[in-house]
């Protein structure tokens, strides 16, 4: 989930341009994250109002997630403990870095995407048996595990972060996605 957002649609968030732009022919993974205003709409046509009267509409998948990124908005706002421990990233940009930087095109979805992250992940230390977990997809399970070989890179001091470190919302929140 994203942390830091913008006060309107455009020019948007840094380090989103810079992930995309390491993914060719996966950039649409990145979906853009919506300004501070269309995140408190309750519906799509409103929030997608609220962001198109700022610059740019906001799509129904987008809005899908706006539970979630008001949850970890709340929470990244209201501690400043998790604010120094808690980083953005991207399941496809360390499927990317665990790739040699070339992005994985296949769908997650579809058989041949899914057995390809599975192979990365066991390449980079993590076997993983497919199981039914309840609440989430397969697919998703592959995700956070990739996010978790990421947090052992920010660990490391390994990771790369993208978008300036000094980039923040409002309200202090670092706007960078970490892989």
């Amino acid at each position: 989930m994203p942390i830091g957002l913008t006060d309107t649609p455009r020019p948007g968030r840094t380090c989103e341009s810079e992930a995309r732009a390491l993914m060719p022919g996966k950039a649409s993974s990145v979906f853009p994250t919506p300004c501070r205003p269309a995140l408190a709409c309750t519906t799509h046509a409103d929030a997608n109002a609220a962001s198109r009267k700022l610059g740019l509409g906001l799509n129904q998948q987008t809005f899908h997630l706006f539970p979630k990124m008001r949850e970890i908005d709340g929470l990244m706002r209201s501690s400043a403990r998790l604010r120094r421990i808690v980083y953005e990233a991207h399941p496809e940009l360390a499927f990317t870095r665990m790739n040699g930087g070339k992005p994985v095109l296949a769908k997650k979805r579809k058989p041949d995407g899914f057995a390809e992250r599975q192979k990365l992940l066991l390449r980079h230390g993590f076997k993983w048996k497919p199981e039914a977990l309840s609440g989430a997809a397969r697919d998703d399970v592959l995700d956070a595990i990739a996010v978790c070989r990421t947090a052992l890179l920010i660990a490391d001091g390994t990771a790369t972060r993208l978008g300036p470190a000094r980039e923040r919302d409002r309200y202090g929140l670092p706007m960078n996605i970490w892989y």
